[in-house]
């Protein structure tokens, strides 16, 4: 079975404005909607208000970026993809181990894969967030690959190979 995740993709440099730390174009992103669970509106002021309502997290710097791509994923980057989630529950949300983390991780790539099995290599998605009395509530637009100029989904094309001459 076809994995899939997303990744960070930039149309121009808004996201360096907009976000206090934005993610690098290419690296695996999730929803990331976890890092504002216990936010109050008084947590949502300047750059962190503009993560808060439509940041994806990046899943190399942890930054936050507008738009991402849903393209296919190895099971190996999966796996390397749920270590880092969990250290880096570890590290900033005091999570005793990694080991202890890895099943949060990993629930949270899967429910990332599931939001991108549906779609199309390239379909670009967006993430819009709002503080209700129940929590955050998240929702998810989807741009077909056909609604967007194709010669700016090229970017994210290969970055994972270096290119020879």
């Amino acid at each position: 079975m076809t994995l899939h995740l997303a990744r960070a993709i930039h149309f121009d440099e808004s996201d360096q404005r907009v976000f206090a730390s934005p993610a690098r174009t290419g690296e695996w992103c999730l929803s990331g909607g976890f890092e504002f669970s216990d936010w109050t509106e008084s947590d949502l002021a300047g750059k962190a208000r503009q993560a808060f309502a439509n940041g994806w997290l990046g899943l190399e710097t942890f930054g936050r970026v507008t738009f991402v791509a849903v393209t296919q994923v190895e099971p190996a980057e999966m796996e390397m993809l749920e270590t880092r989630l969990a250290e880096h529950f570890v590290t900033y949300y005091g999570a005793p181990s990694v080991e202890l983390a890895r099943p949060v991780a990993a629930e949270e790539l899967s429910q990332m894969a599931e939001l991108c099995a549906d779609h199309a290599p390239n379909t670009l998605l967006t993430v819009a967030r709002e503080l209700t009395e129940a929590g955050v509530r998240e929702a998810f637009r989807v741009i077909e690959p056909q609604d967007a100029e194709l010669d700016l989904l090229a970017v994210h094309g290969s970055l994972d190979e270096p290119h020879e001459h």
